[in-house]
């Protein structure tokens, strides 16, 4: 008898995750923080190399024949265009949706949270988050280091000043050669080193905060202006998982178009296809975006450590394979 109709995750565990769900919602609803809905589907995509959209094909009034639209990646541009509407702070329980990416800790589809606070740097987003994450992980507190001391204490290297084949020694020593020899992207190889050597072990015991990721990783945070070499963006660590990326935002226009444009010159280099810039995105950030600091942190991934589970099918109900 065929039996891949049941869910993967047992009704016991959707009952825990679904309290999850209300907690998070009671967080925000005491906070005074806006619950927001995003499009799924987009005209645009995202530059970002190392992020691949799933796309669909749209045929409607209004549309040219077989319009190509984006799954959403994160809701971070269309909730930026509410913040620069004057939403005030906000958050999104939503899917997103990313190719290329399935495995233990991976669904194509999958479940989100993202927040912005206005009036926040990211030090106190860290706050924010650990307020609302200490309960849901039992744990009573967390800790935070830099990616340079992290660096410094993992790996006896300092990530900000490393010539490239000081880099490609090291990786060497971890048996990444193959990979690493031939690389003239220090952040390629930065990044293999930090996932390889470094998360695994960063937070074995408590939840852990890496903050001030090198400028060229700085995506859409601000740089700092105590040391230019660092942007102000953070992510959360737990028992080797990634679980949140944050940034404490830019809201320069100019410079996040050409941040843009320098990620399609990195696609082009690496053979990939280049995307349209989101021009409603930039046009919201040119009318003026509040101060604030925002966040995405993946649900299924923290469900899966709230109740111990192995894998990220055993907190969905219906993974690709079967959905």
């Amino acid at each position: 008898m065929k039996t891949d109709w049941q869910p993967t995750a047992d009704i016991e565990t959707l009952r825990h995750r679904a309290q999850i769900m209300q907690q998070i919602r009671d967080y925000f609803a005491a906070q005074q923080v806006l619950e927001v809905e995003t499009p799924q589907l987009s005209r645009f995509g995202v530059t970002d190399v190392y992020l691949q959209n799933l796309s669909c094909l749209f045929s409607g009034p209004g549309f040219a024949k077989q319009t190509p639209l984006y799954l959403q990646t994160s809701p971070e541009y269309a909730m930026k265009r509410l913040l620069c509407a004057g939403s005030g702070s906000i958050f999104t329980l939503c899917k997103a949706y990313r190719d290329d990416e399935v495995g233990r800790q991976h669904n194509p589809e999958f479940t989100m949270l993202e927040w912005y606070r206005t009036g926040f740097d990211h030090h106190q987003l860290m706050d924010d988050m650990q307020a609302l994450l200490q309960p849901i992980l039992a744990t009573q507190t967390f800790l935070r280091i830099s990616y340079q001391q992290a660096f410094l204490q993992y790996l006896q290297v300092d990530p900000l000043s490393a010539e490239l084949s000081r880099l490609r020694e090291i990786a060497a020593r971890y048996g990444l050669a193959d990979i690493t020899a031939n690389e003239t992207d220090r952040d390629f190889i930065l990044q293999l080193l930090f996932s390889q050597q470094i998360e695994p072990l960063i937070a074995e015991q408590l939840p852990v905060f890496v903050y001030d990721f090198p400028a060229s990783q700085a995506s859409l945070a601000r740089l700092s202006q105590q040391d230019p070499r660092v942007a102000h963006r953070f992510e959360l660590y737990f028992r080797g998982i990634e679980l949140a990326n944050g940034f404490f935002e830019l809201q320069d226009a100019t410079e996040q178009r050409q941040r843009f444009e320098q990620d399609n010159a990195k696609r082009q280099a690496l053979g990939m296809e280049t995307k349209a810039l989101d021009e409603s995105f930039l046009a919201a950030l040119e009318h003026g975006m509040p101060m604030c600091s925002g966040v995405a942190l993946g649900i299924d991934r923290l469900v899966m450590l709230a109740l111990n589970k192995a894998s990220i099918r055993e907190v969905i109900a219906f993974p690709l394979d079967i959905a």
